[in-house]
């Protein structure tokens, strides 16, 4: 496994979260056919190169040390691009707090107090490789065009854009190119931009035993850069 691929892990499992969501009042309204939604997002997802992102997981999900996150993402940077940001995540058996940023192949981290430090290949291989959040054949797109049975549920506000709120069944078999320690099924929820390219504004996943990860995105394509801590 590559030295950052469980820090964002669940960033790509999931474009999900904290944002609050109001059903549409418009009656009888004539939702699209969930499908070709989910079929636009997920091409669009494919040309996306930076997006900041809002993160947080409910419970215990296997293979995954992050408790929350919220940062920047870019395929730039190298051939596995870069991020930056803060969060919480166990790592080496403790819960750490602070920011992190990754470049390369090198994770850094600073606590509460002291500067960054350069994290061991040995810790920071289970930390996670952010290369496979963007990954069309590993990342967000895989995960929303994997989905099985969509069905568009509502018309939404997400902070204040416009969304459709589509359900449906995501198999262990389009997680496991970015979470190997998932075990079954999910069950998925994603809020699709109602009009343009329909990228995904916020997603709940849910695992069999209850345990969630919820997460934002925002921002898209907008500029980010990341250098190593001096």
């Amino acid at each position: 496994m590559k030295p950052r691929r469980l820090l964002f892990a669940a960033f790509a499992l999931a474009i999900g979260a904290t944002l609050g969501a109001c059903s549409s009042d418009e009656p009888g309204a004539q939702l699209p056919d969930a499908a070709t939604l989910v079929s636009e997002s997920a091409t669009a997802m494919r040309d996306v190169r930076s997006a900041h992102f809002t993160l947080q997981t409910n419970g215990t999900v296997a293979g995954l040390s992050v408790q929350s996150l919220e940062g920047d993402l870019t395929k730039d940077g190298g051939p596995s691009g870069s991020a930056k940001g803060t969060g919480k995540l166990e790592l080496g058996g403790q819960l750490i707090e602070g920011e992190f940023v990754l470049t390369g192949d090198t994770l850094y981290l600073k606590g509460p107090t002291g500067g960054f430090q350069k994290i061991p290949a040995m810790l920071s291989s289970s930390v996670y490789d952010p290369s496979a959040v963007l990954d069309p054949e590993r990342g967000i797109a895989k995960v929303i065009g994997g989905v099985q049975e969509p069905k568009t549920e509502a018309r939404e506000d997400v902070g204040g854009v416009a969304a459709y709120k589509v359900t449906g069944k995501l198999p262990q078999a389009a997680l496991t190119g970015l979470l190997p320690g998932v075990q079954g099924d999910t069950e998925a929820t994603y809020w699709l931009q109602a009009d343009g390219k329909r990228l995904p504004l916020k997603a709940s996943v849910k695992f069999p035993d209850g345990a969630t990860v919820e997460v934002t995105l925002s921002d898209v394509d907008k500029p980010v850069t990341v250098t190593p801590p001096a």
